[in-house]
């Protein structure tokens, strides 16, 4: 039972990161040429090309710009509007909001971070948030989980420790920390763990690229821990290995 509750789980992440993992080209992120022009402008906004409260180009330049229509072009700005990254005012042209207005959890911002050179600022704030809800629902895990929830969590595990290569074991703790926002109980907490996931992926298959044989070892033993602690109804103990699990994360990614 707790296998096919894996690998259910396992399929679900899977397809669920296949656009993150497929962000090397425009590919099947591009289905229509308002979309293209929601990408690039997208992107460049958020790497810095056009600085906040600055003009994006005019309408006439877009267009030409992507060879493309208005009518695209306004469709692509509406887009943009509604993720917060740009404000549009009549007779004075179109503006980069600043970053702290921008919508953090929309998929597209999300992933358009998490493909900067520059991470670091990304990061920080991603480990911050981490902290705040992840140790929260691994102590309200503690209170809910049944034993056939721990024994998908510790499948998993298993998974972190016998992955095929650096991506499967990215997938598998991945699968891991959403499974832990599921098991809090808490809707709000589950559906903010989909909102992220694309994020947290980049996050652990960099850190999987990072880890000798003796480091992953210690990492999947920190995850054993949170089951152990979650199995034994120990919320308090459940926090402490999650917050535990977190930092050493944040070691590898910021190099602290």
């Amino acid at each position: 039972m707790g296998n096919d509750t894996a690998q259910k789980t396992s399929d679900r992440v899977r397809r669920a990161i296949m656009t993150f993992v497929a962000t090397g080209g425009l590919g099947s992120q591009i289905g229509n040429h308002t979309d293209q022009v929601v990408e690039q402008l997208g992107r460049a906004i958020v790497a810095g090309e056009y600085p906040p409260e600055t003009m994006i180009p005019l309408d006439p330049d877009i267009s030409e710009m992507f060879d493309v229509s208005r009518t695209v072009v306004r469709e692509a700005k509406k887009t943009l509007i509604a993720k917060g990254l740009i404000q549009s005012k009549a007779k004075v042209g179109t503006h980069v909001r600043p970053a702290s207005e921008w919508n953090m959890f929309d998929p597209d911002v999300l992933r358009w971070h998490a493909a900067l050179n520059n991470q670091r600022p990304f990061l920080e704030d991603l480990f911050e948030i981490r902290l705040i809800f992840e140790p929260a629902a691994a102590g309200s895990a503690a209170k809910r989980a049944t034993d056939a929830e721990c024994v998908t969590l510790s499948k998993l595990c298993d998974n972190l420790a016998s992955g095929k290569d650096r991506a499967a074991v990215a997938v598998a703790d991945l699968e891991f920390h959403k499974m832990i926002l599921k098991l809090s109980g808490n809707r709000f907490l589950q559906s903010l763990g989909d909102l992220v996931q694309a994020a947290l992926y980049s996050l652990f298959i960099a850190e999987a690229n990072e880890r000798n044989d003796q480091e992953t070892y210690e990492f999947v033993e920190r995850h054993r821990a949170i089951v152990t602690a979650i199995k034994a109804g120990d919320a308090k103990a459940a926090h402490d290995a999650m917050v535990a699990v977190i930092l050493a994360g944040r070691k590898i990614d910021l190099n602290i």
